[in-house]
């Protein structure tokens, strides 16, 4: 295992290497630079001070030298060029716990629901719950996030008044985006629980736990569940990076003081410093996720153990 976990992890910084390489030589491709505006309107040494400051009179490659050098030996992703003094560590220190708290509430209640709804529609296959679970699970899939958020807004805050529209600091701000949110995860989970769970349920071992008198409880979570949610966790990694990608329209919609905000804004200012900062977090938070859902794997079921081979 830890031959594996070593393998894993220089695996992920190779990745995150070349995540960084490409999105840094891609971003300086395109025409133009974000001092560009700004410096029609400055003096002439005045823009050639800002130019020196942030590197951008050098060359590519040695932009991305003095960079990646900052990076390894300080941990430094640089300051943002749209907002001068702010630097990108401190923007995303900041910034992320508001994306993370919001994002992780959701991931817990849509999988909490999703896999109890899924249980429930494969235990009455063919009948009014199934059909229900179902019905649920294609609204979930096929109705924006920003319809979900509006609907959501207009019944609980404008209409009943029961919670804030937006705003943020509070847990009650957290409620209606959180429901939002989750809606997704409802759906993929209750969809994959009830595809898994059928497929268990029609195992031996089941029958025979059956057969010696087990109560149907027992079975479903001594045997069922726990053979049932192994593959459901493979999408697990995906969900923990996107509960940061996944929360920019939610953040937009309830005036949240997330990060998704700045990575949006940063695109548009061609704040090159703050696209990179953001990616480059972006990225290590879904590879470090799926080496945790490798290792959940384990966990869940002690059958399985990584191989020397692997």
């Amino acid at each position: 295992m830890k031959k594996y976990i070593i393998k894993r992890i220089a695996y992920m910084l190779l990745t995150l290497w070349i995540v960084i390489t490409l999105t840094f030589f891609l971003m300086h491709s395109i025409p133009g630079d974000p001092l560009a505006y700004m410096a029609k309107t400055l003096p002439e040494q005045t823009r050639i001070n800002f130019y020196e400051k942030y590197g951008l009179d050098k060359p590519v490659y040695v932009q991305y030298g003095i960079f990646m050098k900052n990076l390894i030996t300080k941990g430094d992703l640089g300051e943002s060029i749209r907002y001068p003094g702010r630097t990108v560590t401190d923007t995303i220190s900041k910034h992320a716990t508001v994306s993370g708290r919001l994002g992780l509430q959701a991931i817990a209640v849509g999988i909490t629901i999703g896999i109890v709804l899924g249980v429930i529609a494969a235990l009455n296959r063919n009948r009014w719950p199934d059909y229900l679970v179902m019905f649920i699970a294609i609204l979930g899939v096929t109705v924006p996030l920003f319809i979900i958020a509006a609907l959501l807004q207009y019944t609980l805050s404008v209409k009943f008044k029961l919670l804030p529209t937006t705003g943020w600091g509070k847990f009650k701000h957290t409620i209606i985006p959180t429901i939002a949110m989750c809606f997704g995860s409802i759906a993929t989970y209750a969809r994959y629980m009830r595809s898994n769970v059928l497929e268990v349920i029609n195992q031996d071992y089941i029958l025979t736990a059956q057969a010696k008198g087990v109560s149907p409880f027992n079975v479903v979570r001594k045997h069922v569940l726990r053979n049932a949610i192994l593959p459901a966790i493979t999408i697990l990694g995906p969900q923990i990076a996107g509960i940061f990608t996944g929360s920019f329209v939610i953040e937009r919609i309830f005036s949240i003081p997330g990060l998704g905000s700045y990575y949006i804004s940063s695109i548009s200012d061609r704040d090159y410093t703050m696209i990179i900062g953001t990616t480059v977090f972006y990225a290590a938070l879904f590879i470090v996720s799926q080496l945790v859902v490798d290792l959940l794997y384990g966990v869940v079921d002690p059958r399985i153990r990584v191989s020397g081979d692997n």
